[in-house]
């Protein structure tokens, strides 16, 4: 009998209740366990939109970056513009060196140019050295005095208006010539005499000769920008005629301009034949016979700026000299950062060419005859041409430049 109650449990629950109770706490587990989830959602989404919020914060400095990428690009920009002023501050100031250099090599070398800067150490010289507009170096030979006698008759002035003129307009002109092969000579002696009597000569460590202008107006350039601190650096010919105000004017226009070489530019033949006016010895470097020079001024007048005139001094031994003058000089800018100025107010023809030029207001700078590649009888000639060709005596204190 005690065998039938074994459906109760040891505390007397039928089995029926604790099916029941078991299922009903499932379900209860699960109503609550929904519940929190429900309430746990807007955290998770609060937590999403915080995640996706420090995401973009975290793209910003990407666009930060880019930012900065731009100003350090304008910075390096900004740098290389001031690497550059200074390099070209740099190279003015080494070029002004070179010049200081080639003035104290002169002074300290050069004992035959009876100036008083010579005896002076010659960076004390450059202190004293005032700055000049342009320096005008007329190449002539101890053959000819009557030559230079018709300039200063005419376009030269002379005595107390040849240094007013160095004075109020910064031109200095000179005779230039070398010495003779015989010092102490008759030659030697007229020259001296003639300084004396002028005051307008300067003298170069050159012994002359016809075949040695290419080296004649090599160390002229040297002996002018060693002496005097010029923009520009003129050389003509004894026999050509030169309306000074002109010529101030030519140069004032390319006055900011630091490398010039202004002249009328011509493209002459190579002679290659021998015997012949101008014959060139060294005709097979300009290629085939027949062939023409490169492009250059004509010899009879030309300019060059300060810097040019500077590396014509500085580099003179390892210059080059052909046979003919101008093209030597033409020779030496080859391969340089050098403008060309083609001025043909520098070659007018006489007389009907430069009287009709001045006759309308527009007077040339210089004039001479092609066919004589000077004045053709310049002696007898100058004072003719200087009266029908030229711009008047004051003209050159009434222009400013």
């Amino acid at each position: 009998m005690g065998l039938s109650r074994t459906h109760k449990t040891a505390n007397g629950v039928s089995t029926r209740w604790v099916s029941f109770f078991c299922i009903a706490s499932f379900f209860l587990g699960v109503l609550v366990i929904n519940r929190l989830w429900t309430s746990s959602d807007p955290v998770k989404i609060n937590e999403a939109s915080s995640v996706q919020t420090h995401g973009r914060k975290e793209v910003h400095p990407l666009v930060n970056c880019d930012k900065d990428t731009s100003v350090e690009a304008g910075d390096i920009l900004s740098r290389v513009s001031q690497t550059h002023d200074i390099i070209m501050t740099l190279d003015k100031t080494i070029s002004s060196l070179e010049v200081q250099l080639a003035a104290a090599r002169a002074a300290k070398g050069d004992s035959n140019e009876g100036s008083p800067m010579v005896t002076k150490p010659g960076i004390e010289n450059l202190k004293e050295r005032p700055k000049l507009f342009f320096v005008m170096g007329i190449i002539t030979a101890f053959s000819s005095r009557k030559r230079r006698d018709s300039i200063r008759e005419t376009w030269m002035p002379q005595g107390e208006e040849l240094k007013r003129l160095e004075k109020e307009k910064g031109i200095i002109m000179r005779f230039v010539i070398g010495h003779s092969a015989t010092p102490g000579g008759i030659l030697e002696r007229g020259i001296e005499a003639e300084e004396e009597q002028y005051k307008d000569f300067l003298r170069l460590n050159h012994i002359e000769g016809y075949h040695e202008l290419s080296s004649k107006t090599q160390i002229y350039f040297s002996t002018a920008v060693a002496k005097w601190d010029a923009d520009f650096y003129i050389k003509v010919d004894d026999d050509v005629h030169v309306n000074l105000g002109m010529v101030g004017s030519t140069l004032a226009r390319h006055r900011s301009k630091p490398h010039v070489y202004i002249g009328c530019m011509k493209s002459g033949p190579v002679l290659a034949q021998k015997g012949v006016k101008y014959h060139e010895p060294e005709y097979w470097k300009f290629g085939e016979e027949g062939n023409k020079y490169f492009r250059h001024a004509t010899g009879q007048i030309y300019a060059v700026s300060k810097d040019l005139a500077t590396y014509i001094s500085v580099n003179r031994h390892i210059l080059h000299r052909y046979a003919n003058e101008d093209v030597s000089l033409g020779s030496w800018f080859i391969g340089l950062d050098v403008e060309h100025i083609d001025e043909r107010s520098l070659c007018c023809g006489t007389l009907l060419d430069c009287e009709w030029k001045a006759q309308a207001g527009n007077p040339c700078g210089a004039s001479f005859d092609w066919s004589c590649s000077g004045i053709c009888k310049s002696v007898e000639r100058m004072q003719e041409v200087h009266q029908r060709c030229g711009e008047g005596d004051d003209a050159i204190w009434h222009t400013s430049f």
